[in-house]
């Protein structure tokens, strides 16, 4: 029997069955957001490859799955999957290949049937070997670009430690922990990399995993401290437009969204510019709303984050975040926005946290000729309101 026209005959029906197990297995977390399109990937070429190999007796021809695996990995890495998702989304194929044409094989020989399932078992191991090769590929990559672009950060933290040594004595310990991760785990897996084979290397994956975590925090931290540094040495420069500024808030919020709904949070937004031209610097208004609205999901565990922007008068104009958090002691609302200032509180401080934050948000309201207001409450949340100028008044140099 031809079990290979009967595979090709109902790719599409187990295409669609891998996508819905998938879609409903609730430990491949990645694929949660993804469309249709996205979640399929490259694998019709991979069951293209099993209809390939069924159909001749040469079960070492596997030409057609080499380039199909390989993609499929690069993309699940670009697309933020983990190892054992992967590996899951292939058992899956595994389970609904078999079932899908279970009847089929029934009529069959059995030695057709032992065939049948050695040859769909071969070439399915073949693509996960494929697969893993180039995911770990991709993550080495990304760990050499990244470690490459720490290399280009050193020389300006050397230069800012010794220009700024007892304000940086704070970020000690938040710059230590994740470097120290780095060199540990780093040399681990190039220590492990080096006695293992292909068929091993899948081991190592959450070693590098760790050091990309640990670095992408380690970078998000000096970014914070070069930026601060940018504005204490006057080097932004503002590039005004007139930009829909209900648009920019829709956008931040669209790209925090993820961060919210891992803690069940809902964002609300309230725009109202109708027609009223606002001339400012789109990009530095921007990252001042990113800072906001994520300072505000960090700090909150559950109810609402609320983003109101409106026309104050003929002349200003504000925007409102207020969240359901944690709040800020009287005390600490004096001091919220200065450099490397920690609250007091237990819970107020979270390790991803760079204590730069908000510094970068007054100066870049400073900088934008604003202001910022704050009104917090602990157990209660705090409400952040930034007012601006309708039109930047450029200053002459």
């Amino acid at each position: 029997m031809d079990f290979s026209q009967v595979l090709a005959d109902k790719n599409d029906i187990i295409l669609d069955k891998w996508v819905i197990a998938v879609r409903q297995d609730k430990q491949i977390e990645s694929a949660d957001n993804l469309s249709f399109s996205a979640i399929k990937n490259h694998i019709p070429y991979i069951l293209k490859a099993i209809v390939t190999v069924l159909s001749t007796y040469e079960s070492n021809d596997f030409k057609s799955i080499v380039t199909a695996s390989w993609e499929h990995g690069v993309i699940r890495a670009a697309q933020g999957f983990n190892s054992e998702e992967i590996a899951r989304e292939y058992h899956h194929l595994r389970t609904v290949i078999c079932d899908v044409i279970q009847e089929d094989l029934l009529e069959g020989t059995p030695r057709d049937i032992i065939r049948a399932f050695r040859l769909i078992n071969t070439v399915l191991d073949e693509a996960i070997a494929r697969c893993f090769n180039s995911y770990v590929d991709e993550r080495l990559r990304e760990l050499d670009h990244l470690y490459k672009t720490l290399m280009l950060h050193n020389q300006e933290l050397t230069r800012l430690v010794n220009a700024n040594r007892e304000n940086l004595s704070l970020l000690t310990h938040d710059l230590k922990q994740p470097l120290a991760s780095i060199i540990g785990y780093s040399d681990l897996f190039l220590r492990q990399y080096q006695k293992t084979d292909e068929k091993e290397t899948s081991h190592n994956i959450e070693h590098i995993e760790r050091v990309l975590r640990n670095g992408r925090q380690l970078l998000r931290l000096i970014n914070d401290l070069l930026e601060v540094s940018r504005y204490e040495s006057g080097k932004i420069k503002l590039e005004l437009t007139s930009p829909d500024v209900c648009e920019i808030i829709t956008n931040v919020c669209e790209m925090l969204e993820p961060l919210a709904a891992e803690k069940k949070l809902d964002l609300i937004v309230n725009c109202e510019q109708k027609n009223q031209k606002i001339i400012t610097d789109a990009f530095q208004l921007q990252q001042i709303i990113i800072n906001l609205v994520s300072n505000a999901i960090r700090y909150t565990e559950s109810g609402t984050i609320n983003i109101t922007f409106h026309i104050s008068d003929n002349q200003r104009w504000e925007f409102i975040v207020d969240d359901t958090g944690i709040g800020i002691t009287p005390e600490n609302q004096k001091q919220i926005f200065e450099p490397y200032f920690r609250c007091t509180t237990q819970k107020s401080h979270l390790p991803d946290s760079s204590g730069l934050g908000l510094t970068i948000v007054s100066h870049l309201v400073k900088l934008l000729q604003g202001e910022i207001k704050l009104v917090s409450q602990v157990g209660v949340g705090s409400s952040f309101t930034v007012i601006l100028p309708l039109q930047i008044e450029m200053k002459e140099s």
